[in-house]
């Protein structure tokens, strides 16, 4: 069995005549959390979308558990995409739903299970992100971060083995920020999941982050682990973690003659 469950490679993505990701090459591997990062615009959501199928890349591929994405109409292509959870960054829950109904909404869509089935799949969903109160709540009613753990509910009630996360910490505080990343952790740890992340969130990246990918104008500037990411001293990743404007800030010393810095570890 392969240790990596995504596989992209040479990708290039376009917005008309706008390249957008350049050559893009990296995996995923499996039970690990990958951070994707860097500064707004440098194509962290375009990459996303081209990843689950949203997006079709103008050349390169996307390999996921064994099968290339193609067009979303493909059986193939379909059923994989079946098996990755989304949780997007506002939580994307109905609100005329309330929140059990969103959770099984994929339940219904997808399964022939039995209501008293789906009714305890999505009962141990809101237990498995401490969540059981919320059970016959709408969204409305819920905080910033309920809604968030109620969106990572729904997005595993398919028992996925990827988890897609857009920005997870976005709009939190920092106690509840932090709770979060400890549960990404325990899904981990746990359930044996890839956890993909997109943020910008550095003090969450050092704590959920095993490995990172970090992009710089729409290429691959670092792909590897964080412990060798922070041991960069100088340019656009040294920047991103001390918080310096790789625009305005002090003269950027530039990185050695390697665009792409890979860890061996």
């Amino acid at each position: 069995m392969s240790e990596n469950v995504i596989e992209i490679r040479n990708l290039t993505a376009k917005y008309g005549d706008r390249t957008v990701l350049h050559d893009i090459s990296t995996d995923f591997k499996r039970a690990e959390i990958k951070v994707v990062l860097g500064t707004s615009g440098c194509g962290k959501t375009t990459l996303l979308k081209h990843t689950i199928g949203l997006l079709a890349p103008a050349s390169g591929t996307v390999n996921i558990l064994g099968t290339q994405i193609g067009e979303l109409d493909s059986p193939e292509t379909m059923a994989t995409l079946k098996r990755i959870g989304v949780m997007y960054q506002y939580g994307a829950l109905l609100g005329s739903l309330t929140v059990a109904q969103n959770i099984a909404l994929p339940l219904k869509m997808h399964t022939k299970l039995s209501n008293q089935l789906i009714e305890e799949i999505v009962r141990d969903k809101l237990h498995s992100v401490k969540l059981d109160i919320a059970y016959d709540l709408f969204p409305g009613e819920l905080s910033g971060g309920m809604r968030k753990r109620a969106a990572i509910a729904r997005a595993l009630v398919l028992d996925p083995p990827i988890l897609f996360c857009d920005e997870p910490s976005a709009g939190l505080d920092p106690v509840t920020s932090a709770g979060l990343d400890d549960l990404l952790k325990e899904m981990r740890d746990h359930l044996g999941i890839t956890i993909v992340v997109i943020t910008h969130e550095i003090e969450s990246i050092k704590v959920i982050a095993d490995s990172i990918l970090y992009l710089e104008k729409g290429k691959v500037l670092y792909d590897g682990s964080l412990a060798e990411a922070l041991k960069v001293t100088a340019g656009p990743l040294a920047n991103f973690f001390n918080r310096v404007d790789n625009f305005n800030g002090a003269p950027a010393v530039k990185m050695q003659s390697k665009l792409i810095v890979r860890s061996t570890q």
